[in-house]
């Protein structure tokens, strides 16, 4: 399964987007502010909490959240970040870092944003439990 969030709305504290799956737009996504410099370390441009991940493809599996108390999908191998989850949440005060998706979009973020998590979650899963592959490609 791939996945590809399209960011196309950067503003000064989030980043809105449209996440695709296997090509076909389903979601809308709100992030924290992009703050990354290419070429330039994590560290020199990461603000805890407040940024969004690098541009970038990562493998994406679905494992137990402490924080959560429950099953979520996690990017792995995300350079300078660790525990970055695609969860349920409306606006960039809903994430340190994470990917939130919903099925509106909003001015500041998403809406319907726990039934698109569902929806999301499933589609990971049951591609997961097929032997597939699932990635995320964040452009």
């Amino acid at each position: 399964m791939k996945l590809l969030l399209e960011r196309d709305v950067k503003a000064p504290t989030f980043t809105l987007g449209r996440l695709h799956v296997n090509g076909i737009r389903t979601f809308y996504s709100v992030e924290d502010r992009v703050r990354e410099i290419k070429g330039v370390p994590v560290e020199e441009w990461k603000v805890a909490g407040e940024t969004a991940i690098p541009a970038g493809t990562y493998r994406v599996i679905v494992s137990w959240s402490n924080r959560f108390r429950k099953h979520l999908p996690l990017l792995l191998d995300v350079d300078g970040f660790k525990g970055i989850r695609i969860h349920a949440g409306n606006t960039e005060k809903d994430t340190e870092g994470c990917i939130l998706v919903g099925t509106n979009r909003t001015k500041e973020g998403v809406a319907n944003s726990r039934y698109a998590m569902s929806l999301l979650q499933t589609a990971i899963e049951e591609a997961s439990k097929r032997g597939e592959v699932v990635t995320i490609q964040i452009s």
